[in-house]
């Protein structure tokens, strides 16, 4: 497996390019030296900055050129490829609210990639305010009646009326809605089926929507959106009418070695805190780090997060030489969050009381990990990419 215009090096051993190398290097010092101190006397479950830190943060992001880095430089983005995008994720959470604020927001938020999608007047009315000023967005699909399957899951109707859509429907378990001007929200146009569903671009603040916080084992809450005869303009609409199924399922599988990425981020952030800890605490006349059940919980955890991190390397080198990445997005985002769950539940172990304490971040992280095993498609549901592949016939091997 290469990485894109990697060459092997004398062993034939594989690593990465030299400018994701010294991008990963960027990253991490930043984290270290900017972030971390920011937020070091902010609340144990905030998932904010106050201006008068986030501000000059963004700034200084901004110059290293870790500004929206999934969004086209085109438009004021970074413009990286998902290999890229990877590594500044697994990077760029590494701090108390990284899970799902990465770097405490100061590399800004990216609109959904779909975007650049749609047509040009729409990109500069809603994608550009957004990179330009550090807004956030959201993407609406998942429904009381299910998410995983959104082909056949999604109810709220668009009908058209003239020059514009009229929705009904509910959505629920939707990220970013209260911090958010608009978002993108799939809803059916035709019948059922893959091919009846749309897309929208949807202004929060008119009238026919509600939403409101959906509390749950993390404070960053998610939103529930009531929509009642809300009206979208036609021109609003994100491509053609039935093409939505596309947008969303680009989106996902898009969205999948990033977020597995970040998973593994925290996982290695645990863990490097677990072994400092190790290496230091004595009980009972000897340290941690010379017993042989903390040695193999250490040793267990750096096997399965090197193994974690090469599945979304190599999710996100196929997706870059442009082929049909699906099957190792679904592979890498199972075992990168369950093995992110997993190491940070050892590395609470290591730790005793300390790790449950809210002195340290391991209990956020052990209770936001949680949610990313469900989160961007179950486990089980990835599992069904995966056996299906396998008993299609499909069996080819990277």
């Amino acid at each position: 497996m290469n990485a894109p215009h990697s060459m092997p090096n004398p062993l034939g051993a594989w690593e990465l390019p030299e400018e994701l190398r010294m991008l990963q290097d960027t990253t991490r010092r930043f984290m270290d030296k900017e972030v971390k101190p920011a937020e070091a006397d902010e609340p144990h479950d905030s998932y904010s900055l106050p201006d008068e830190k986030l501000k000059p943060l963004q700034a200084k992001a901004r110059k290293l050129g870790l500004w929206c880095v999934q969004s086209p430089s085109e438009w004021g983005g970074a413009g990286l490829n998902l290999l890229g995008q990877c590594i500044v994720a697994e990077e760029s959470v590494k701090c108390k609210m990284g899970a799902y604020i990465a770097a405490c927001g100061a590399f800004g938020f990216d609109p959904p990639n779909i975007i650049f999608k749609g047509r040009r007047d729409q990109i500069e009315k809603y994608a550009v305010p957004v990179i330009e000023g550090g807004g956030k967005t959201f993407v609406a699909i998942t429904e009381p009646s299910g998410g995983s399957d959104p082909g056949r899951a999604i109810r709220t109707r668009a009908d058209k009326k003239g020059d514009r859509y009229i929705l009904n429907g509910t959505k629920i378990f939707i990220s970013g809605v209260g911090q958010s001007k608009w978002g993108i929200v799939f809803a059916r146009t035709g019948g059922p089926g893959r091919s009846g569903v749309s897309a929208f671009i949807v202004e929060r603040d008119k009238p026919g929507l509600r939403w409101s916080p959906f509390p749950v084992i993390r404070s960053y809450y998610p939103y529930e959106l009531s929509f009642e005869d809300y009206e979208v303009p036609a021109e609003n609409m994100l491509g053609e009418e039935g093409k939505g199924f596309s947008f969303a399922e680009e989106w996902l599988v898009h969205e999948r070695a990033p977020y597995a990425a970040a998973t593994i981020g925290l996982g290695q952030a645990a863990l490097d805190m677990a072994i400092e800890w190790a290496t230091q605490r004595e009980t009972f006349g000897a340290r941690l780090a010379d017993r042989q059940a903390v040695q193999w919980q250490l040793a267990d955890s750096e096997i399965e997060l090197r193994a974690a991190r090469l599945l979304v390397y190599e999710a996100a080198w196929q997706a870059d030489r442009g082929e049909d990445s699906k099957l190792a997005a679904s592979i890498a985002k199972v075992y990168g969050t369950e093995t992110a769950g997993r190491v940070v539940d050892r590395c609470i172990q290591i730790f005793g009381g300390m790790g449950v304490s809210k002195e340290m971040p391991l209990e956020r992280w052990y209770r936001e990990l949680r949610i990313k095993r469900i989160g961007e498609g179950p486990s089980e549901v990835h599992r069904m990419v995966v056996a299906r592949h396998l008993l299609g016939g499909r069996r080819d091997r990277p």
